[in-house]
């Protein structure tokens, strides 16, 4: 018995079932689009083996590692895994707890690929943790499971990684250099050098100036830097920038008060927080401005409480799945960007949020009305079926689907990328089967929608043409 039904996620009532059947086999082989996503370039550039299953799927997941956090398991011990001496212990223990993960979008991601994959039909357990260690290890040593061949074989037509505004972008130079055809594309994440609350601001400045020959002890020279080393991301395939702000905040300050902060948040390791929010709201109508000069389409990431966690923080670093959901304004916050740049039609703003409270009430009418804005698919922890029916549900009455950017695998973890595609295929597919069967579309309308959700509506908003 395969782990995965043929029919998942499809709704229950036969006659839309069959809807969504129809419409989901005109997607289901469409190219994959992953504009927005974490892998690490050097994958692609070096195209080694994995090590072990546990490198490869726990280690970068942020939503396996919370989840066996939460039950009580130390971080500490699933951090052992990195050591090969330890990694298939650590294995063991992720599968006699793989229960957990009952009713979550993981286990969906996680079965699509030991399926189709691995070829596993048992489901993952304490007593089948080395069947599985023992047939994803062989597939690993093998050519067919390296990055490079598991690109074409996911049908991809691009990746996009997040790389620091301060990261050389050699494995990006590799990639390009080897004379493979796969297009994997650097994205402008500048969050550790206009954030002065990221650590090592200041330093971080200072490897700005080094790196670009500007001064970035100065607000002209600072503004400089960052201009040069977006035109060099753009240069190494970059089509847009990235942004994961506590807030939406935005400023319009004039040139004297924006230098007057700047020299107050660079003079010190622990600005005011007041400074700190107004001077990533002044970036955040800076990095806009220089968008719509030089044309990288800008994401805004906000709404989420980072590395929340003080004790993983201080003992593991930043990143460790302790990110919490926050409530979050855009209607006021934006509106100084938006007053400024919001009617440039080159210019893309693609807005994602975890405040699911903000989707009918401020994100929606704000993309149906803005030439330039455009929403993000659901993230974080609205990545999941209901997270993606109840965003079609609250935003496609005032934004439509055409203001949307199809889907974002948003992930570290390579392997689920087709997992995750495959879940928001069959999610939109669901969607439109009920709009047809309520006779609020029809089946050929919806076939075009989801057919511009998977492909189309990506490209255009992340300007892949």
């Amino acid at each position: 018995m395969p782990l995965l039904h043929p029919d998942r996620l499809f709704p229950a009532a036969p006659e839309v079932r069959g809807i969504a059947r129809k419409i989901f086999s005109e997607i289901r082989d469409l190219p994959i689009l992953s504009p927005h996503g974490h892998t690490d370039p050097r994958w692609f550039a070096e195209d080694a083996a994995f090590p072990d299953p546990t490198a490869l799927f726990l280690l970068p997941d942020h939503y396996i590692l919370r989840m066996l956090y939460s039950q009580g398991i130390p971080m500490e011990t699933l951090r052992e895994g990195a050591d090969p001496k330890h990694a298939q212990e650590v294995w063991r223990l992720f599968a006699a707890n793989y229960h957990l993960f009952r009713g979550t979008p993981t286990r969906l991601w996680l079965d699509y690929v030991f399926q189709e994959l691995f070829g596993l039909d048992v489901r993952l357990s304490r007593a089948t943790a080395d069947v599985y260690w023992e047939t994803i290890s062989e597939h690993l040593a093998t050519k067919d499971v390296r990055p490079r061949a598991l690109y074409d074989r996911f049908r991809m037509e691009v990746i996009a990684t997040t790389d620091s505004a301060l990261d050389n972008l050699e494995a990006h130079a590799a990639i390009r250099n080897s004379g493979w055809n796969g297009r994997v594309i650097p994205t402008f994440r500048p969050d550790a050098v206009v954030d002065p609350e990221f650590s090592g601001f200041r330093t971080n400045l200072a490897t700005l100036g080094a790196m670009t020959g500007e001064d970035t002890s100065s607000w002209r020279g600072y503004l400089a830097a960052l201009v040069t080393r977006r035109r060099f991301f753009k240069q190494q395939g970059a089509t847009a920038t990235d942004h994961g702000h506590p807030t939406a905040a935005t400023a319009n300050l004039s040139r004297g008060e924006a230098e007057t902060l700047f020299r107050r948040v660079t003079r010190t390791d622990e600005p005011a927080a007041a400074d700190a929010e107004l001077f990533r709201a002044q970036m955040l109508s800076e990095m806009a401005r220089m968008s719509v000069e030089d044309g990288l389409v800008m994401q805004l990431h906000v709404g989420s409480l980072r590395n929340y966690n003080p004790v993983l923080l201080a003992k593991w670093g930043r990143d460790q799945g302790a990110d919490i959901p926050t409530p979050t304004n855009y209607v006021h916050a934006l509106h100084p960007l938006l007053a400024r740049y919001g009617n440039e039609r080159d210019f893309r703003l693609i807005l994602f949020t975890l405040d699911e409270s903000t989707y009918s009430r401020e994100l929606a009418p704000l993309a149906g009305h803005y030439p330039s804005v455009i929403l993000g698919p659901p993230w974080w922890f609205l990545d999941s079926p209901e997270g993606m029916l109840r965003f079609r549900q609250h935003v496609t009455e005032t934004a439509g689907f055409y203001n949307t950017a199809g889907f974002n695998d948003d992930t570290r973890a390579f392997l689920s990328i087709p997992g995750r595609h495959d879940v928001a295929r069959r999610t939109d597919a669901a969607y439109l089967a009920a709009l047809v069967a309520d006779h609020r579309l029809d089946e050929d309308e919806a076939l075009e929608v989801a057919r511009e959700l998977s492909g189309p509506l990506v490209r255009r908003a992340y300007k892949l043409e």
